[in-house]
């Protein structure tokens, strides 16, 4: 249950805000967005960072999405797997590993090819303890270059952002 009152769906305004959300969503307001426009400024640097973070990052997408739902499971924040996980199957990921994505510590390693078993590991070990192993950066360095690396380091930073205010504010998936 929601901790605050959602702002209401048909809001307009501040009307250039709105107006961005919505094309960034399809025309709709998700009740991440209702919770985040209780905060004009906090909505429109939050649409603008998480935009480039979705869609300008030249990281492959299911290494994204892979992450981004391995953070939602282990920061139990339901809301961000159930509107990530149809992406990282879009992404080309298997109905095995979204399986196993919401259990990502115990995640076997057969059902995830060598790069994306170590962006897994990375997303636990930064999700989990922050600080990651040196082994880890160099797996993953050598697995995805330094561009990935850095690219998939900021989702996994940014979506554990996500999900704690999806988790404090108590955000439900829309009904």
């Amino acid at each position: 249950m929601a901790r605050l009152p959602y702002v209401a769906a048909d809001i307009t305004e501040p009307a250039e805000l709105v107006g961005a959300i919505r094309a960034r969503r399809g025309g709709r307001l998700l009740n991440l967005d209702r919770m985040l426009l209780h905060s004009p400024a906090l909505a429109a640097g939050w649409n603008a960072y998480l935009r480039a973070v979705r869609n300008e990052l030249s990281l492959d997408p299911l290494l994204r999405e892979l992450a981004m739902c391995a953070v939602a499971s282990l920061n139990g924040a339901e809301y961000e797997f159930i509107h990530h996980a149809p992406e990282f199957a879009a992404a080309g990921g298997t109905q095995a590993q979204v399986d196993a994505l919401r259990h990502p510590e115990s995640a076997h390693g057969d059902v995830f090819d060598p790069r994306s078993a170590v962006a897994l590991q990375l997303t636990i070990e930064m999700t989990r303890q922050v600080r990651v192993a040196d082994e880890t950066i160099t797996a993953v360095r050598s697995a995805l270059g330094e561009t990935a690396t850095v690219e998939l380091v900021a989702v996994i930073a940014a979506y554990n952002m996500v999900s704690r205010f999806l988790v404090a504010l108590g955000v439900e998936p829309e009904g």
